[in-house]
């Protein structure tokens, strides 16, 4: 009897484990108000796409990015400031912070951190946070920059020392 409900136990398991299910890919979801009603949610749908094709909606501007790398980690000038977006305020000299980390920093950057991050990044006001040390952001979930004066995003200076 033991072995029996031993030998079912074994059964239910292995067939709960067997099951490879993949949820399938929904390409139009109508996410609805809470009052409002089907017929309702496509109609207003149709008159969005109607305007669309009409050309009745104003040009949308492109997203501004969250951070634009200026001097990469091997000194290289990636975002000159003609490319800055207008009324970014950048009084920066490049040929002054044009650097790159030094050797040695380099290979404490690539053993710590497998990447060599960027030295100096343009970050818009929006994306940007605030402390009682100053402004800062974080790139990649991992990199502290923080704001100097001329308007730019310096790396700390912990990660390379």
């Amino acid at each position: 009897m033991r072995s029996l409900v031993l030998l079912l136990a074994v059964l239910v398991t292995m067939a709960a484990c067997n099951k490879k299910s993949v949820p399938s890919k929904t390409s139009n979801v109508t996410l609805n108000a809470p009052n409002s009603k089907e017929g309702e949610a496509a109609e207003n749908s149709a008159d969005i796409n109607s305007n669309k094709d009409s050309g009745n909606l104003a040009p949308v501007a492109p997203p501004i990015p969250s951070a634009m790398i200026v001097i990469d980690g091997y000194g290289k000038v990636l975002t000159p400031k003609a490319k800055l977006p207008p009324g970014s305020h950048i009084s920066a000299d490049y040929s002054q912070i044009a650097r790159a980390f030094t050797p040695q920093q380099l290979a404490n950057l690539k053993a710590r951190y497998k990447t060599v991050p960027p030295k100096v990044l343009y970050v818009p006001q929006q994306y940007a946070l605030k402390s009682l040390k100053g402004t800062y952001c974080i790139y990649k979930k991992k990199f502290w920059y923080w704001k100097k004066d001329d308007g730019l995003f310096y790396i700390d200076q912990m990660y390379y020392q």
